[in-house]
């Protein structure tokens, strides 16, 4: 399994990006999925997060301005980030919850390479 994540770049202060997670490989389902970031010289974390069954979660700092979705028929995870500001500048990271053909015992996190997102103020 695989996760491949694409979108991040350069926007100026009140611009907007959007962020794309690909799953592929052996999967028989995927539960939660979800964007983390990682600010240079802090810790990484959750952005936003979505269930199989469509419930969301954000952090407050992105709430109202961020929205996550998915399209499970694709095993696809979208971050429509707009109103950007140069704190959201970091590396973000996807993240999901997989049960794979080969590991059926219960589900695992996979994570993607991370995509760069600055901020330019």
């Amino acid at each position: 399994v695989q996760l491949q994540a694409s979108g991040g770049g350069l926007v100026q202060a009140g611009g907007s990006l959007r962020l794309s997670c690909a799953a592929s490989g052996s999967i028989v389902s995927i539960n939660v999925m979800g964007w983390y970031r990682q600010a240079p010289g802090k810790e990484r974390e959750l952005v936003a997060a979505t269930t199989s069954g469509g419930s969301t979660n954000y952090a407050d700092p992105v709430k109202g301005r961020f929205t996550i979705s998915r399209d499970n028929a694709k095993n696809t995870v979208y971050l429509q980030m707009n109103t950007l500001k140069p704190e959201d500048t970091a590396v973000y990271y996807c993240n999901a919850w997989i049960l794979s053909d080969n590991r059926r015992d219960r589900l695992y996190d996979y994570w993607g390479q991370g995509t760069l997102v600055t901020v330019s103020s």
